[in-house]
């Protein structure tokens, strides 16, 4: 494994999610430990209601974000309500394990929401300054912004044309052949 930090970014729904999660699955089926968290959205009816936040090594699963009226944590990030204390809990926890046992770590994503929870925030910066290898899903705002302030990082952009391929690609980049 190499010590790089592979960071995957693209507009809405083009399949940043679908790369991150093929190449999550190639580096398991090849034994390597991965660890860190997803955040899925929420759908009700066809529309979108929130995001979770998933634990990828344990499976644990809560709430992230929620379209609510009244924020009890007082974090808003656009219609959405943050929901600090349980998505904390289940990130913070999720990323020092993989700090302290994974061969890579996987994060998708790091973006608004998750930047907005302090504890989270600290812990990302914690894996992305790492000399562990970092597969991880930047929000398009913060993406150019984050490779040039890690070292040892690249920086996809996925597409219609490289979403098929693209997992092959960074599977070579963290020196998986």
């Amino acid at each position: 494994m190499l010590n790089v930090k592979v960071l995957i970014t693209g507009r809405p729904g083009i399949g940043k999610t679908t790369v991150f999660m093929r190449v999550v699955k190639e580096l398991r089926r090849r034994g390597l430990d991965v660890a860190g968290f997803t955040c899925p959205e929420v759908r009700v009816g066809g529309r979108r209601e929130g995001f979770d936040i998933i634990d990828i090594e344990s499976g644990v699963r809560v709430p992230l974000a929620r379209v609510r009226e009244f924020c009890e944590s007082g974090i808003r990030v656009g219609k959405y309500c943050v929901e600090e204390s349980s998505a904390s809990e289940v990130g913070t926890k999720a990323l020092e394990k993989a700090l302290a046992e994974a061969d890579v770590i996987a994060v998708d994503e790091v973006g608004p929401m998750e930047l907005a929870i302090p504890v989270l925030k600290e812990r990302i910066l914690e894996v992305l300054r790492s000399r562990k290898p970092v597969l991880a899903v930047v929000h398009r705002k913060f993406a150019k912004r984050v490779s040039s302030s890690i070292g040892n990082s690249i920086l996809h952009v996925v597409t219609m044309q490289n979403r098929a391929y693209l997992h092959r690609r960074i599977l070579e980049e963290l020196g998986v052949h």
